[in-house]
């Protein structure tokens, strides 16, 4: 199966995202306007996809609430962000700068 470079990009950006709010949580709409800032502009049904294949990884959990569906970063979604371990299918973080 071929690589799939820009759910990989999405996914790192999605958890990155999660990482840097302090409650490690946002919405699928905001992420939507996260994601298109980076160059990635797709509808709402296929950030969904996307949020639902990191939560099959363990990755984040989600819920609804109303139209919206909260995602927040689980254990598993911190470990990628900061390179303790790599979930195969998201691209993997870089090394910080010095």
């Amino acid at each position: 199966m071929a690589r799939d470079i820009i759910r990989e990009h999405a996914r790192l950006i999605i958890l990155r995202e999660l990482h840097q709010q302090a409650n490690y949580s946002s919405n699928d709409s905001m992420l939507q306007q996260v994601l298109e800032s980076f160059g990635i502009a797709k509808p709402r049904e296929w950030i969904r996809e996307e949020l639902n294949w990191l939560t099959d990884m363990g990755a984040v959990t989600k819920e609804a609430a109303g139209t919206v569906v909260i995602v927040r970063l689980a254990p598993k979604g911190v470990e990628h962000v900061e390179r303790r371990l790599v979930i195969e299918g998201v691209k993997r973080s870089s090394l910080p700068e010095d």
